[in-house]
């Protein structure tokens, strides 16, 4: 058995010892049925996590692709809970040479739980320390015909504040705000009430000039 192997094992005992069906149910139901679920609740996940990464001393290594994609190959949902416990955890140690990786995480196993998270906390920080990656990777995605990875570009500034790239902001939500998908008009909305926080002027006269959905304008809409 290899090192992955066993640490796999030991974190599988570990979530096992708490598997609660009456949970699941609840949790599968909210989650639309996409996934399963141990039925481990977040506080207790990060209790046991927390347990974990202390045991195995894996935040002491070198960041580890290998971990994040056997965590993704991982039926329950809490093991890619995980993985984005261990990405926010590791942000220090990732860079341009992970975009691949995030871009796999974000096509696969997705809904907003993963996505939006890889999104504004890991590729945020990747594009804000190269700024290259959004002309090489981000505008594609933008422009592509994945709905995660369009959302994705669209959320990918949500913690920037002043260093909100306006018109990046603005092209990639025109090139979407036609689209019909409701994770599609809800990221639009999400990213203009957040800047709106920074910028309510231009969020404003955004809203004013642009054709959105409704629920992109209410939403977006909230704090002005």
């Amino acid at each position: 058995m290899n090192v992955m192997d066993n640490l796999m094992d030991q974190l599988t005992i570990k979530l096992e010892k708490h598997r609660n069906s009456d949970n699941a149910a609840q949790m599968e139901k909210y989650m639309k049925n996409h996934f399963a679920f141990f039925g481990i609740k977040t506080p207790l996940r990060r209790e046991i996590t927390k347990e974990f990464f202390q045991e195995s001393h894996i935040l002491q290594q070198d960041f580890q692709e290998e971990f994040i994609l056997a965590l993704w190959e991982r039926k329950e949902r809490e093991y890619q809970n995980i993985g984005l416990d261990y990405l926010e955890k590791s942000l220090r140690k990732i860079g341009k040479e992970h975009v691949p990786l995030m871009e796999k995480l974000i096509r696969t196993k997705s809904w907003w739980d993963t996505v939006d998270m890889l999104a504004q906390k890991v590729v945020g920080k990747i594009a804000m320390n190269n700024p290259e990656v959004i002309k090489e990777t981000i505008e594609p995605w933008a422009f592509s015909n994945h709905l995660w990875l369009r959302r994705s570009a669209i959320l990918f500034q949500l913690k920037y504040k002043d260093k909100t790239d306006e018109a990046i902001l603005s092209r990639y939500i025109n090139q979407n705000a036609t689209s019909n998908e409701f994770f599609i008009k809800k990221a639009i909305g999400w990213a203009l009430r957040e800047y709106s926080k920074t910028n309510p002027e231009f969020v404003k006269t955004f809203i004013e000039k642009n054709n959105l959905q409704k629920l992109s304008i209410r939403e977006g809409s909230k704090y002005l």
